[in-house]
């Protein structure tokens, strides 16, 4: 028997093509992750060492500024106050938007494609374009330097997005399943939240997960609703912390290295289920 003729050429241009694969890849990686080690660094050096040796590795690390930081208690109100934000924000995105995305996916209505389609507007809009109405109703509705009135918006402009991921996977459940959950004398909030909302565990972790993460990095909302230093989030509270030490490059740098552990921390363990939800919302539109 003859053998079959190898494809040099073919092997070639394989290797060639999967090098630079990882070289575009490995280049991306470089240019996310120098920006967070360098200001690591700068956040374990003193000032002088971060203006006369900005890129050299803290040896030794001073832990000056991060112990000087988290004894401050100006930090800890900063942190309580995202915690408390991203918290409620997130637990009234992930009810409302259960709840609406069931209606969209499962039940039959007159006016289900216009009302979905009203939802579907609101990316259209993004609260860029949008704060200044926004503002007036928060100032009639007495919400201005208030937490709450965060919290309202944010959920409000978080709503439209995580709908539609959560009716794609609501959609992609057979239909089969809830005919038998009825047959069995499910009503449709049993058959929702008995047999849906476990099923639908990877997409509520995703929109969760994306919920946390947008409510605990927003700047533009606390900024405009927010007067009292006593109400400020961390985003809002680096700015400020910023402007007033803002000669001491490395105490700056520590104060935002601690800032973001908490969104780095969450983001690591929470990005399988990110991944595994969008994958499965996108199934079916």
């Amino acid at each position: 028997m003859t053998r079959p003729l190898s494809h040099p050429s073919w092997k070639t241009n394989k290797l060639v093509s999967r090098f630079f694969q990882y070289l575009i890849l490995s280049i991306i990686v470089v240019l996310m992750f120098v920006p967070v080690v360098m200001l690591v660094f700068g956040a374990l050096k003193t000032r002088g060492e971060l203006i006369t040796h900005p890129y050299t590795p803290p040896i030794p690390p001073r832990w000056e500024n991060i112990t000087g930081i988290l004894e401050t208690p100006i930090f800890w109100e900063l942190l309580r106050n995202s915690l408390f934000v991203m918290f409620v924000v997130t637990l009234a995105v992930v009810v409302i938007c259960s709840l609406a995305a069931f209606v969209f996916a499962r039940m039959e209505f007159r006016t289900k494609g216009l009302a979905f389609n009203l939802f579907t507007l609101g990316l259209m809009f993004p609260i860029n374009i949008a704060i200044l109405p926004v503002y007036f109703v928060l100032r009639q509705l007495d919400l201005i330097d208030n937490l709450w009135g965060v919290i309202v918006v944010q959920t409000a402009f978080q709503l439209s997005g995580n709908i539609m991921i959560l009716r794609g996977f609501f959609t992609a459940i057979p239909a089969e399943l809830q005919d038998a959950a009825y047959i069995d004398g499910c009503t449709t909030f049993d058959f929702f939240w008995r047999i849906l909302l476990p099923l639908a565990r990877p997409a509520l972790s995703a929109v969760a997960a994306l919920t946390m993460i947008v409510s605990w990095n927003d700047f533009l909302i606390p900024l405009v609703v927010l007067n009292s230093e006593a109400f400020w989030t961390l985003p809002l509270g680096t700015m400020q912390f910023q402007g007033q030490y803002g000669s001491d490059l490395a105490l700056v740098s520590a104060f935002i290295t601690l800032s973001a552990i908490p969104t780095i921390i969450f983001y690591i363990f929470a990005e399988r289920q990110i991944v595994a939800g969008l994958t499965a919302g996108a199934v079916k539109g």
